[in-house]
């Protein structure tokens, strides 16, 4: 039973001490004691700044007192209070001479007056004190921009003179935007200049600054400045490559007209709408692309690159390149054996050919193959004296031209020869058969056997 009752003095307790913690108010039907002290400010009783007014008074030395009631009224601009309700906070201490408003806005007027408060009744309301608090600070009163920067812009400004300021917030645009993006803050108010970077090419950006405060204030912006990042080097538009070179291509193109030039770049690729690899870099508008194939063909494309790196356009204009093709491949007309000879000729109209070559293949023995092959043939015709009987010769023929590029071979012709006598009559007899061969008319007659049709 003690126990229960000790638990409720100590619950009764508590609330009434949290009662008495809690701010006295102005009470609607307020008793008013014209004893009571009325608040004065001091001679010097208002500090104002941007966003905070401090207030001071007289010393309050009557021991009813037990605070001070601080009223508030924010003004219109054409002087007419913005609330109707104008208590706004409550010292609840008599020996308090100072208030701090923190909820003040820039460039703002107040109406300020104060009720001391005993027991039961308040005072006499004080002198009603028109304050107005500072307006937005300025910013830097010099900002400058770099132009014509490769990809980047450069801000600089001219310190601000309030040692209050913290830091700058870099504010930018573009001219198609409608706001203001804060996009870095520069720390040390000695500070004095930005590089924004990740620009585009040619592209125009606008710039502003604010100053930031210690105590939070950010200033009005700084005057605009406007900045045009550098443009790209011009695109090559003339462009060609050659497609009668032997196993090159040369590849040639317009010089720039870029001031700061460093060097070309070149691609290839093997199909024009192909993944272009950078083949080299170089300093000369034109290169020798040597190509071990023939009829080797590739896709070119060039760019201008500049001294801060800036590579110009270059997927606009593409050139097509082939090394030379080779020559025409000579068509078999005729073979014959005539007295103990092979005999082959053949046609081909083609100018570049200089010279052809006859290949020879037989076999020695069972298990050894040999090839021959006759060069720096000028007619189009061959003899071969250096055969075997029964034996089996194929025979195909190549056109060489004077970069010594060889066409694909002729249809080889394959001859199966069977008893040769020596001082035989002369023998005219020439066949391009199937493949249909009898072994049994060897000696009746030697005949030509193309491995594929001529036609």
């Amino acid at each position: 039973m003690k126990l229960w009752i000790l638990a409720t003095f100590y619950t009764a307790s508590l609330l009434i001490l949290s009662g008495c913690g809690a701010k006295a108010t102005p009470k609607k039907k307020a008793v008013i004691d014209e004893t009571l002290p009325i608040v004065k400010l001091t001679k010097n009783g208002t500090i104002v700044d941007t966003n905070a007014i401090a207030l001071e008074w007289a010393s309050i030395n009557d021991q009813r007192v037990k605070g001070v009631y601080i009223y508030k009224a924010e003004l219109n601009e054409d002087g007419g209070a913005a609330a109707k309700d104008e208590y706004y906070d409550t010292v609840d201490n008599r020996f308090s001479t100072h208030y701090l408003d923190k909820k003040i806005k820039p460039n703002t007027s107040y109406n300020y007056y104060f009720k001391t408060y005993s027991a039961g009744a308040e005072s006499h309301k004080s002198e009603t004190t028109l304050i107005t608090s500072l307006p937005v600070m300025d910013s830097v009163t010099w900002i400058h921009s770099i132009a014509g920067m490769p990809r980047s812009a450069k801000v600089i400004w001219r310190p601000h003179t309030n040692n209050i300021v913290k830091s700058y917030i870099i504010q930018r645009r573009t001219l198609q935007d409608t706001k203001w993006k804060d996009i870095a803050t520069v720390d040390g108010r000695l500070n004095a200049e930005y590089i924004d970077k990740g620009l585009k090419d040619k592209f125009t950006y606008k710039y502003r600054i604010r100053a930031l405060t210690y105590d939070g204030m950010v200033s009005n912006p700084s005057e605009e400045v406007s900045v045009i990042t550098k443009a790209l080097p011009n695109e090559l538009t003339q462009i060609t490559a050659t497609t009668n070179l032997p196993r090159k291509i040369k590849i040639s193109w317009e010089k720039t007209d870029t001031q700061d030039f460093l060097n070309y770049n070149l691609y290839r690729a093997s199909n024009v709408d192909g993944n272009y690899k950078l083949l080299l870099g170089l300093k000369g508008n034109s290169y020798v692309d040597v190509v071990e194939e023939d009829a080797k063909q590739y896709f070119y494309r060039v760019s201008v690159v500049d001294r801060d790196g800036l590579e110009s356009k270059y997927d606009n204009y593409s050139v097509h390149g082939k090394t030379l093709v080779k020559p025409t491949t000579p068509s078999l007309v005729e073979a014959r054996l005539i007295n103990e000879q092979v005999r082959i000729s053949w046609s081909n109209a083609d100018p570049r050919v200089k010279s052809y070559i006859v290949q020879k293949r037989y076999k020695k023995s069972l298990f050894d193959e040999a090839i021959v092959d006759f060069e720096n043939i000028k007619d189009v015709k061959f003899i071969d004296g250096e055969i075997s009987p029964q034996s089996v010769y194929y025979y195909k023929v190549f056109s060489v031209d004077e970069n010594d590029i060889k066409s694909q071979p002729s249809i080889e012709v394959k001859l199966k020869i069977g008893n040769i006598q020596l001082n035989k009559p002369e023998q005219t007899q020439t066949n391009f058969v199937d493949t249909n061969y009898n072994d049994n008319n060897e000696e009746e007659e030697d005949v030509i056997t193309p491995v594929q049709d001529f036609n």
